[in-house]
């Protein structure tokens, strides 16, 4: 509690929506607020949709402390290729390494699925006379007449941005830097980026692609952070800018400028931060948090309370959903699923006759046919709306009118008339054909994590999340389904939930028999460091905390598990976890064969600093009481019935009611089937019970 307000504010940009919550830190109470995004430039959303606040929070610009951001800028700049003009700096003899790849067949029996072109043409990947050892030795140092070619010839393409990942740098960078020196003297005007600080890991492959990346998007995303700063500054904001990372820890906007690869999950990881955090406080074992907005939607399988850690990221596969078909990213990531599947994702009949729904996406501009914007073609929030589940005249808090007329115009246009169905048969058929491509993807997900659907408990949030979260557990055979509060902005509220964080991985390859437990000590010790400089950039006081761990594989081995280090490395330690671990995720383990340590891992955090969920206030013991009722399609009765209608502001902890029913909120709606039954928990959740599964 403090005496003067004081503020913090999270924005997290959607591909439709932007999200804003304001907690006033003084009663701890939260404000809340939605927007269309403005796709040709994020920051005029940002900053119109702030203003939303005013009324309520008189002076909230001047006494906000710490501003959260999310974005998809990073990914989607990659994914569109509308990143800068690019040159790769590479040892000579090693310029194709980005299309030698790791030769792995994307699909067993397609032999034509190829990988996405590289982001740097072949004209572009200069090569440079250097060559480090692998044990750090340098045979040969860079020389300053290659750097003046390559100069020369990035000047005449226009190049903006250059990677620079030469051979073993992770052990010894010093060819790398004397090349930065020498780029920045002869070209300040190009951004560089060096693999021996984007991941000073081994694997050349995944290093050169991850460095690579991000220089791509590196002179983009510093020109949109100094953009957004400087209008939040200029708008009267005080408060340092902060930028959600991928691995689900705040970082500085210096941070996100240097490294804007690790952003790259920015966007859809806040809101699985919060779905971790409900899984601790309701002590649930398994947490599939499922995040459906306009564009997109992302799931995570979050076991043992814990945000599952990768570093195996891919962004801008060729083919969906498929291993080995995109860029590598290496940089520690919560393994998550992307799908694209959203509210705004455009329906149709192809070529078969058969009725596709996304992956193309009406977004923000011109959006669904009922926003009134210009859109003319059928979506998914078109079809959710002909079927009953969303209130024409009070969609985003009344914010907006919904065309029911025109949404049903448009479905029946599309595929009812083309099909021969109703256009209540073309509606549910939209809404569900993008249950299912949801389903199969959040299935193999689940399943690639060792999980089982069936015994997780769903966490939906979103715009549309909590709409399709019901139809889509059921496909899943999920019995109970959790919608929290402030679903519909919950991923802007989890950049609030979120403490400021980093980490580092470095390799140091060592076989566990004989490791050396000083070394390794100094060399965490180091990193910690590192790590605690850049989090006092972020913010002075707290308490920093940090946790240790080793990447640990067989020798000979390509693959590692990470195993986590608690106090002075042993190696019988080590070994046994090792083991242990490695037989969980492969089914068996070799005791015959020797293990090394790959890579050295930390990570820190500011304890404290984040915002810890509390329990909803206490009813007076009375009943749920309906606002009303309307009909909407049954899926368990295969008809339109009536559904009754609830507030979301009315209901308090203890308070049950059965379906068939609507939840309505500010920012989203809940659809319970007649066979699923609702109970508020202690922290304001609507605990859906699928009775038929």
């Amino acid at each position: 509690m403090t005496d003067s307000p004081s503020y913090r504010l999270g924005v997290d940009v959607g591909g439709t929506f932007t999200d804003f919550v304001l907690l006033d830190e003084s009663d701890r109470e939260i404000h809340i607020a939605k927007s269309l995004t403005t796709p040709a430039d994020p920051s005029v959303g940002i900053l119109t949709g702030v203003r939303a606040f005013d009324a309520n929070c008189a002076g909230h610009i001047e006494a906000t402390r710490r501003i959260a951001h999310a974005t998809t800028l990073v990914a989607n700049s990659v994914i569109e290729r509308k990143g800068a003009v690019t040159a790769l700096l590479t040892t000579k003899g090693f310029r194709d390494i980005l299309e030698l790849r790791r030769h792995v067949r994307v699909t067993t029996y397609e032999l034509f699925a190829d990988p996405p072109e590289p982001l740097v043409p072949r004209w572009l990947r200069l090569p440079v006379e250097e060559r480090v050892f692998s044990d750090g030795a340098v045979l040969k140092a860079v020389q300053r007449e290659d750097i003046e070619r390559a100069v020369e010839a990035m000047r005449a393409e226009n190049v903006t941005s250059v990677a620079v990942a030469f051979l073993h740098s992770y052990v010894n960078p010093a060819n790398e830097q004397a090349a930065a020196a020498y780029l920045k003297e002869l070209a300040p005007e190009i951004a560089v980026t060096l693999s021996s600080d984007v991941l000073p890991q081994i694997k050349e492959f995944e290093r050169t692609s991850t460095t690579v990346v991000n220089g791509y998007v590196k002179p983009l995303a510093q020109h949109y952070l100094a953009n957004l700063d400087d209008g939040l500054q200029s708008n009267g904001y005080k408060a340092p800018l902060h930028i959600m990372l991928s691995n689900g820890g705040l970082g500085s906007t210096t941070t996100a400028g240097d490294f804007p690869i690790r952003l790259i999950e920015s966007g859809p990881v806040a809101g699985a931060i919060v779905g971790r955090q409900l899984a601790e406080l309701l002590g649930i074992q398994d947490v599939l948090s499922f995040d459906m907005g306009g564009t997109t939607a992302k799931a995570c399988l979050i076991r043992d309370q814990a945000l599952p850690i990768t570093d195996e990221l891919e962004v801008a596969r060729s083919k969906r959903f498929t291993k080995s078909s995109g860029f590598p990213v290496g940089v520690p990531a919560v393994n998550m699923i992307e799908i694209g599947a959203g509210g705004g994702s455009i329906a149709g009949v192809n070529q078969m006759g058969i009725v596709q729904v996304g992956p193309e996406s009406a977004s923000a501009d011109p959006g669904p046919i009922c926003y009134r914007q210009g859109g003319d073609r059928p979506t998914v929030t078109d079809a959710d709306l002909t079927l009953g589940y969303l209130n024409p005249g009070n969609f985003a808090g009344g914010t907006m009118s919904l065309d029911d007329a025109g949404a049903a115009a448009g479905l029946e246009r599309d595929i009812g008339t083309p099909q021969g169905r109703t256009t209540l048969q073309a509606a549910w058929t939209v809404h569900d054909v993008i249950n299912e491509t949801m389903a199969a993807a959040v299935r193999m997900h689940v399943t690639e994590r060792g999980g089982n659907p069936e015994a997780a408990t769903m966490v939906a949030f979103g715009g549309a999340g909590p709409v399709h979260a019901y139809n889509l557990a059921r496909k899943l055979h999920i019995q109970k389904l959790i919608v929290p509060l402030r679903a519909g902005v919950l991923s802007a509220l989890g950049l609030l939930v979120a403490p400021p964080a980093y980490d580092i991985v470095r390799t140091y390859k060592a076989p566990i028999r004989t490791l050396d437990a000083d070394d390794i000590t100094g060399q965490m010790d180091a990193m910690a460091t590192e790590i605690e400089t850049l989090l006092d950039g972020i913010e002075e006081a707290g308490e920093r905390r940090f946790r240790r761990a080793l990447d640990v594989g067989y020798i000979g081995q390509s693959y590692q598990v990470t195993v986590p280090l608690e106090g002075r490395p042993d190696g019988d330690n080590v070994f046994e976890t090792f083991a242990r671990l490695y037989r969980e995720k492969y089914g068996y383990f070799y005791d015959d064969v020797p293990a090394e340590i790959v890579n050295l891992r930390v990570l820190g955090e500011i304890a404290g600093a984040g915002l810890d969920l509390t329990p909803a206030p206490k009813g007076d013991g009375a009943a749920a009481a309906p606002s009303g009722e309307r009909q909407a399609y049954s899926p368990s009765r295969g008809e339109m019935i009536p559904f009754a209608v609830y507030d979301r502001a009315t209901l308090r902890p203890g308070m049950t009611f059965p379906g068939p029913c609507v939840i309505e909120e500010v920012t989203s709606t809940t659809i319970v089937d007649a066979d699923g039954s609702v109970e508020i928990d202690d922290y304001g959740s609507l605990v859906i019970t699928l009775e038929g599964v």
